[in-house]
């Protein structure tokens, strides 16, 4: 495995000369600001160091494992009689990338392995009581990160299905940290790049926002429109098509005067054609869709056909927002009836209303769709950020962010 940081003004900069040096494979293991030194540091832009990894076929983790088990092995003891090795600028970044994403889980596996004498001894006589069949501490280790992700409800077809794939490339009896490795990467692939809204090749950009009601939809594009407006120095235009609620609209119109923005209902078909000419010389157009049940035909026609009416004309978006707290089943009946209307990006919301996780990777998995924002809180405009997969695997698995 390579392993590499790279600096640069944003993070998704340093992303893309990753990407160009060492191939579209790269996994992001870990992001940090970096200070500017010197004399006249304090008038210098910040930058953004960002630590990649980029899996060799022929060695499949050799590299990730060497370097977890020199930072296991270095805590456990120091030999007196020897003489410190100096460790290479490297290896040194190596062992910190690493170190940083798994100390959690690692503490997660130290503390199964020291549990009360009481439920050892439980354990000890299901496992009597069980059909007799020897598991090694790696089998067990397995299972620990199998009901891991079952607690923190990841979908039993998905959760197995990562451990088989594990356990194929998995050697007998191979070190916890190798196996905890290969799963943390194998997830974070799984979850995919995270897909912001991105300004359109040429012309603006129209960003249509839809879901059911009680999400946060319209609370969500107040923190997106404030980002581009307020922090990237963006011209945008807040639209919304939402005529059933009257506190919905008004909500957007206030957020709209706050950020100096233009804001405009929409009712008619015509009426998306009349904005796109008057806010032609705009970065972005924000449309927020009417927060019906996923289950009204009739009013799932009228914003197809309002989605729809813009093809071929302008680039455009399309993001459904989830609330984190509703029910997997739930879930997967919203998806497939906002499928039909267009092809989508997830936003997840309410992040801090729920201890568990589990349905940003459900819904990844099943729909195909990448997510792009999760938000966690009702301030604007605070309380939102780009997906971050690292941060999310690394919950799934029992660490603490």
């Amino acid at each position: 495995m390579i392993i590499k940081k790279f600096i640069a003004k944003t993070e998704k900069e340093a992303v893309e000369n990753a990407r160009k040096e060492l191939g579209e494979g790269v996994v992001v293991m870990n992001v940090k600001p970096v200070k500017s030194k010197g004399l006249f540091a304090f008038l210098k832009a910040p930058m953004v160091e960002v630590t990649v990894a980029l899996e060799e076929e022929s060695e499949k983790y050799t590299a990730a494992v060497s370097a977890i088990n020199n930072v296991i092995a270095s805590s456990k003891t120091t030999p007196v009689t020897e003489t410190p090795v100096m460790e290479t600028p490297e290896k040194r970044d190596t062992n910190s990338a690493i170190e940083e994403k798994l100390d959690s889980l690692q503490s997660l596996l130290e503390q199964q392995l020291q549990k009360p004498a009481e439920e050892k001894e439980k354990e000890e006589k299901e496992e009597a009581a069980a059909p007799s069949k020897e598991e090694s501490e790696t089998d067990k280790f397995m299972r620990l990160l199998h009901d891991t992700m079952l607690e923190n409800e990841v979908d039993e077809k998905y959760a197995q299905e990562i451990i088989e794939e594990i356990e194929l490339v998995n050697k007998p009896n191979i070190p916890f940290d190798y196996a905890l490795a290969n799963i943390y990467q194998k997830m974070i692939l799984k979850f995919g790049k995270p897909s912001g809204i991105e300004p359109a090749a040429n012309g603006i950009k129209l960003v249509f926002f839809i879901g059911p009601t009680g999400v946060g939809k319209t609370t969500t594009i107040a923190k997106i429109a404030s980002k581009f407006r307020v922090d990237e120095k963006k011209k945008v235009a807040l639209l919304t098509a939402d005529t059933y609620r009257i506190a919905a609209a008004e909500q957007l119109r206030t957020y709209a005067n706050i950020l100096e923005v233009p804001f405009r209902v929409i009712y008619t078909v015509e009426e998306i054609g009349k904005a796109l000419e008057d806010f032609r010389d705009y970065d972005y157009i924000m449309i927020d869709t009417a927060g019906h049940s996923h289950q009204n035909s009739t009013q799932k026609d009228n914003m197809c056909n309002i989605i729809h009416s813009v093809d071929d004309k302008v680039e455009k978006e399309v993001h459904l927002v989830l609330s984190a707290t509703t029910k997997y089943r739930d879930l997967i009946s919203i998806a497939d009836s906002y499928k039909e209307m267009a092809d989508y990006k997830l936003i997840f919301t309410k992040l801090d209303e729920t201890t568990t996780l589990g349905n940003l990777l459900n819904l990844r998995l099943y729909t195909g769709a990448s997510l792009s924002y999760v938000t966690y809180g009702q301030n604007v405009p605070d309380d939102i950020e780009d997906f971050n997969p690292q941060k999310t695997v690394k919950r799934l698995l029992g660490g603490k962010n």
